[in-house]
């Protein structure tokens, strides 16, 4: 996940792109969420990178990252395309600011350009992109068809599109997590998937058929379901903790107080913070599709 969507509606990552930014607690807790996300799932992202780099051949010297976040996507095709620059995209000029900083640390400083918008306002003055990749970004956009629109303009006849996605921030907890509340975190879930309805209606869209309607070929499309076990990666207890305080943040008067306040125990640094626990378990569903513009498209 790559970008920094708007996780205002706490779903993120990873993503992931248009994000809840405007607040620095708010755009350090997103930039936590992102780092972790693609640490955990690090063999995941390079094996879509694989994939896409299979399918885009030889000569990709231009790759944009539509929602760029923190930047997880855009040195992970930089590392894929040795050859290219990417345009890092995203609507956050502190977002923008800590991808450019982290550039430069790495010696990538003249490898990455920076475009400061949001993802359905179109990507001005980007003309000939061999590759855009849009992770957890574009289910953030009013209107998809429009920013379709504008990243077939963006690319070359011929160039890819990567659209990945995820069905919401990743499980962690069993049933009984919380002594008293048994299926604590599924009814969360329930509750924030109708924040989600709400406010990013275009999650859990199939985004081929709409790739389809911009005059997008898919040529490859695929859904896979992760489970992280014991051993888990290190960071996964850090990754809960910060996941689920944005979830408790954002169903504050939206669930039953009791659970709110068991939430609240696994985040609060006492014995049942997820930071000490040693039964959790991370899933997650991710999404993947590969779309070209016709080489012979106008």
């Amino acid at each position: 996940m790559t970008s920094s969507t708007s996780h205002a509606h706490h779903h993120e990552p990873g993503h992931h792109h248009e994000h809840d930014h405007g607040h620095p607690d708010t755009d350090d807790s997103l930039a936590q969420v992102l780092d972790l996300d693609a640490e955990i799932f690090a063999p995941y992202l390079a094996g879509v990178t694989a994939r896409i780099a299979e399918r885009a051949g030889e000569g990709v010297t231009h790759v944009v990252d539509l929602g760029s976040g923190t930047g997880t996507g855009t040195f992970a095709l930089l590392e894929r395309f040795p050859g290219a620059r990417v345009t890092a995209v995203d609507s956050s000029p502190a977002m923008l600011a800590r991808l450019v900083d982290a550039a430069r640390a790495k010696g990538l400083g003249d490898r990455v350009d920076t475009l400061e918008t949001d993802a359905g306002a179109g990507l001005a003055g980007i003309t000939g992109a061999d590759l855009v990749w849009a992770s957890a970004s574009l289910h953030h956009v009013d209107d998809p068809a429009a920013a379709l629109a504008g990243v077939h303009a963006a690319l070359r006849p011929g160039g890819l599109l990567a659209v990945a996605e995820l069905d919401g921030m990743p499980h962690f907890l069993p049933d009984d997590a919380v002594a008293g509340r048994p299926g604590l975190e599924t009814r969360c879930r329930e509750a924030l998937a109708g924040l989600h309805a709400e406010q990013m209606p275009h999650l859990g869209a199939d985004w081929g058929a709409m790739l389809a309607e911009a005059g997008l070929l898919v040529e490859d499309e695929r859904t896979e379901r992760l489970e992280l076990r014991d051993p888990l990666p290190a960071g996964v207890g850090r990754y809960a903790h910060v996941v689920l305080d944005r979830i408790r943040g954002a169903l504050d008067g939206r669930v039953d107080p009791a659970d709110l306040a068991a939430l609240g125990t696994l985040v609060d640094g006492g014995p049942a913070d997820v930071r000490h626990r040693d039964d959790l378990v991370v899933r997650t569903t991710r999404s993947l599709w590969v779309a070209r513009r016709p080489a012979d498209s106008a």
